[in-house]
């Protein structure tokens, strides 16, 4: 634990060094089998200021999401990620599976994934990023790696708010004013020769 222990020292300077005053929360759901991998990118997203659920396998994550097929058994009834951070190998359900279960799903499909993994298997981290992967993290994760995608998603969120708001101004520019509506112009039932047109004033006199 004291291994633990230096690695959350060095990046808490690292942080102190460079620490954003005031940034949106971003919700991470984090997968992994490991306790002490758990903690470590726990920490490492709340000193980034986001906002983090952890569960210790695949299975639990499609539970969370709801994807598993049956309601949720943690009790979430609409649930909002912004970023989901999965461990590649777990017992069960690989970070692998996992992905495709979620770019499979029409709900979550659009949220990125990020896989961690301690071994730097190149056909393994081709796989992850052909099947729509965001990123492939090699442990141990930094700081500096969870800032990087924080940073990378909130621009991501930033242009897709920007983009809903010219959507919304858009049709509240092409919708017609009130003064552009028709109005029904009732005419006199015996018109006055005045009023009647040349062809009409011809047969009056005919």
């Amino acid at each position: 634990m004291a291994i633990v222990g230096d690695f959350f020292r060095h990046n808490l300077t690292e942080f102190l060094h460079d620490s954003p005053s005031a940034a949106p929360e971003l919700h991470v759901l984090a997968v992994d089998d490991s306790h002490v991998d758990r903690k470590v990118i726990e920490r490492l997203l709340k000193i980034s200021s986001c906002k983090v659920t952890v569960v210790e396998s695949g299975t639990r994550a499609l539970q969370y999401l709801g994807l598993d097929g049956e309601t949720s058994s943690l009790g979430f009834n609409s649930v909002n990620v912004n970023l989901i951070m999965t461990d590649y190998s777990m017992p069960g359900m690989t970070g692998y599976e996992l992905l495709k279960k979620i770019k499979e799903s029409s709900v979550f499909r659009e949220i990125p994934v990020v896989i961690m993994s301690s071994e730097n298997v190149l056909t393994r981290i081709d796989s992850c990023l052909e099947e729509g992967a965001e990123e492939f993290l090699l442990k141990p994760v930094k700081l500096s790696d969870v800032r990087r995608l924080k940073d990378f998603i909130m621009k991501g969120k930033a242009k897709e708010d920007e983009k809903r708001s010219l959507k919304r101004m858009r049709s509240i520019d092409c919708s017609p004013p009130p003064s552009a509506t028709c109005s029904t112009i009732s005419l006199p039932c015996d018109p006055s020769p005045s009023l009647l047109s040349p062809l009409s004033s011809k047969k009056a006199r005919l």
